[in-house]
């Protein structure tokens, strides 16, 4: 080994004691704030874990109150959890036990729902129970189907026509709608 190879070892190793000692100082000048963004790091993701314990335990309750209405829908103890646990599953356990027992009061009070798909179908099935037209975003077709033959019933072709006019040429409910227009035609 030559001398110029020796100074260059000591000038590396100079240079990394050097980063060292540069490293030290800057954790010594900001270390609590250092220490402070690691405990802000590991409270936020302790709190993500806890709360997302906390959620499964709460769906694995709703889910186990919703499995025992499956069987036994009067259980009040067990619907008392679901709403506790998960509202909306709560509703929608509401609405379908007032659809099936025909249940025009319970259906309006659903109506009222925050739920927007929840209070649409109550309003429109109390509507079809009551017989009473009803302005729907996920039945409009329907609603307006039945408009027009609530219409048909009172004797009032021009508004049933206008109502059947209403309603998409791509709609499921189209062939019923044409042979309903048809019928209209035959009867003026």
């Amino acid at each position: 080994m030559n001398i110029a190879d020796v100074k260059k070892e000591l000038s590396s190793d100079e240079k990394v004691l050097e980063s060292a000692f540069k490293l030290e100082t800057l954790y010594k000048k900001h270390k609590f704030k250092l220490w402070a963004v690691v405990v802000a790091l590991v409270v936020f993701f302790g709190g993500k874990a806890i709360q997302a314990t906390m959620h499964e335990a709460q769906l694995a309750k709703a889910n186990e109150a919703f499995l025992t209405l499956q069987k036994k829908n009067d259980d009040a103890a067990a619907l008392q959890t679901l709403k506790e646990n998960n509202p909306a599953l709560a509703e929608l356990f509401n609405y379908v036990q007032a659809a099936k027992k025909q249940d025009a009061k319970a259906l309006k009070a659903l109506a009222a729902s925050k739920n927007a798909v929840i209070a649409d179908a109550s309003a429109y099935t109390a509507g079809v129970i009551e017989k009473k037209p009803v302005d729907s975003v996920l039945y409009k077709e329907m609603a307006l189907f039945e408009e027009a033959y609530v219409a048909i019933g009172a004797g009032d072709v021009k508004t049933a026509k206008a109502k059947l006019e209403l309603i998409d040429e791509r709609s499921p409910l189209a062939v019923i709608t044409g042979f309903l227009k048809h019928s209209l035609i035959k009867a003026n």
